[in-house]
């Protein structure tokens, strides 16, 4: 008795359905197996890839035969059977040619992280922390303290990110490529945790104190104790955030309207989209109010 197809392997009947179950995928590890019906060893390796279909069941695989998806073929360069395409995110991670299930697995357990099972670090399933894809060069906070820089905050190492002269920051964060914002993560003691948070997405350069005053944001958010506790998740206006390259949040004050405004901790959760961008390169021509116009 033949053994049950595992529900994470898909047999691709056409190049549309393709592009809805990647798409459908999120941040999993996507393992695609290019093959042919007349091709001898992808039917040997066949097997192989069903068990470890049922090996790692937070990876989806995918079954393509190049005679009935041309589109996805020449996508992806396919020019032996059977190819081997590892995807997370959208992007192309690895690849082989060949009916070689060592390096099948070894290639999965390469790219077989936490993330693909259930958000890593972020706390939210589907989602990951971020920080590595933060644009290191990119990153500004107007009104820091010299002894507490933003950079302290974006890890859990126990320092922080405190304002200088008053209570108010304007943080400025780019991506090394386009994201999806689900949520942040905002902590920061009872009375100088921030309170009233502008976000603002893809400005073209830091906005100044006056400009975000004025500005229309995408979300503004009237945080409480209650959000900026350890391990609260704030959610945001998700259809907002598809496509962001940058992000900045104005924070106008704080719990307790104390002088200083203080952040233990402050994470973006969402998922890479790829289209890597350079933001000394970008422009716009028109904009969604919180975007650059």
């Amino acid at each position: 008795m033949a053994s049950p197809v595992p529900n994470n392997l898909y047999v691709i009947e056409n190049d549309a359905q393709f592009s809805t179950r990647l798409s459908e995928a999120g941040v999993k590890l996507v393992v695609i197996d290019f093959f042919a019906t007349w091709c001898g060893p992808c039917k040997n390796i066949a097997p192989y890839v069903t068990q470890y279909a049922a090996k790692y069941p937070e990876a989806n695989f995918f079954k393509v035969d190049v005679d009935k998806c041309k589109t996805t073929q020449d996508t992806y360069k396919v020019t032996a059977m059977p190819t081997f395409v590892f995807v997370k995110n959208g992007r192309t991670v690895a690849e082989f040619k060949g009916a070689d299930p060592k390096k099948l697995e070894d290639t999965i357990k390469m790219h077989y992280s936490v993330e693909s099972e259930g958000g890593g670090s972020s706390g939210v399933p589907g989602y990951i922390d971020l920080l590595s894809l933060i644009n290191k060069s990119q990153v500004e906070c107007l009104n820091e303290s010299d002894d507490h820089p933003l950079s302290h905050c974006l890890t859990t190492g126990g320092q922080y990110l405190e304002s200088d002269c008053d209570e108010q920051l304007i943080i400025s964060v780019a991506f090394q490529s386009n994201v999806k914002l689900h949520s942040l993560k905002i902590h920061g003691p009872e009375n100088n945790a921030p309170k009233t948070v502008k976000i603002f997405i893809n400005q073209p350069s830091t906005l100044d104190f006056d400009k975000a005053e004025r500005g229309e944001a995408v979300q503004t958010l009237i945080l409480t104790n209650e959000d900026v506790v350890k391990d609260a998740i704030i959610p945001l206006k998700f259809v907002k955030f598809q496509n962001v390259q940058n992000i900045t949040l104005f924070v106008q004050d704080n719990l307790g309207d104390e002088e200083v405004t203080h952040i233990d901790f402050l994470s973006f959760i969402g998922a890479e989209i790829g289209n890597s961008t350079n933001m000394g390169e970008f422009k716009r021509v028109a904009g969604k109010k919180g975007e650059s116009h």
